[in-house]
C-alpha cells in the first residue's frame, strides 16, 4: 500500500467515526426504556469498505471519544470491547464479499443477540448490581426494535447509495 492510499483511508475512516459519534450522541431517539440510534451505519460502512480490523478499531475509538466528549454515564471498558467486537463482526460478514440481505441479517443478528443482548447485558448487570435475567426484558424489547431497523437501514443505504458511486473509497 502506498502512503496516499493509507492517508485517504485514514481520513475517510475518521470522517465516518465523527459521523458515528454524531449519530449516536445527537441523532438518537431516547425513550424512557431504550435509546434508538443510527450510529451503527458508519461502522457498517467502514467494515464493508476496509474490513474487520479497521471497523473494530474505528468503533472502539468512536466509543471512547463519544464517552469522553459527551458522557451519558460512567465509562466502562466492557462497552468499548463490545463496540470493537461489533465492528469486527460487521467486517467478517460484509468485507470483500457481496453485500447481500443474508449477510446483513447474519451480521446484525450476531451483533444484536450475542454482543448487545448477551455481552452488554452482562456489563450492565456488573455496573448496576442487578441480575442478568432481570435486565433482559427491556433489552429484548430494544433488540426487537433495532434488528429490523439495522437490517433495513444498512441494506437500503448500501444498495441505493453506495454501490451506485463509481468508487466509494474516493467519493467521501
Amino acid at each position: 500500500m502506498n502512503k496516499k492510499f493509507n492517508v485517504q483511508r485514514l481520513v475517510q475512516t475518521s470522517l465516518l467515526v465523527a459521523l458515528q459519534i454524531i449519530l449516536t450522541r445527537f441523532c438518537s431517539i431516547q425513550t424512557p426504556i431504550v435509546r434508538i440510534g443510527f450510529g451503527f451505519l458508519p461502522v457498517a460502512i467502514i467494515a464493508i469498505m476496509y474490513g474487520p480490523i479497521w471497523a473494530g478499531v474505528a468503533n472502539g475509538i468512536a466509543d471512547i471519544i463519544g464517552v469522553v466528549l459527551f458522557p451519558t454515564g460512567a465509562f466502562f471498558p466492557g462497552f468499548t470491547i463490545t463496540a470493537i467486537l461489533a465492528g469486527v463482526v460487521y467486517g467478517v460478514f460484509l468485507h470483500n464479499k457481496p453485500v447481500t440481505w443474508t449477510r446483513i441479517i447474519g451480521a446484525v443478528l450476531v451483533i444484536d443477540i450475542i454482543l448487545n443482548l448477551g455481552l452488554d447485558t452482562y456489563w450492565l448487570s456488573i455496573l448496576m448490581g442487578k441480575g442478568f435475567i432481570g435486565l433482559l426484558p427491556t433489552r429484548l424489547l430494544k433488540e426487537a426494535i433495532m434488528i429490523p431497523l439495522k437490517v433495513t437501514t444498512i441494506g437500503v443505504v448500501w444498495k441505493k447509495f453506495i454501490v451506485k458511486l463509481p468508487k466509494f473509497s474516493q467519493a467521501i
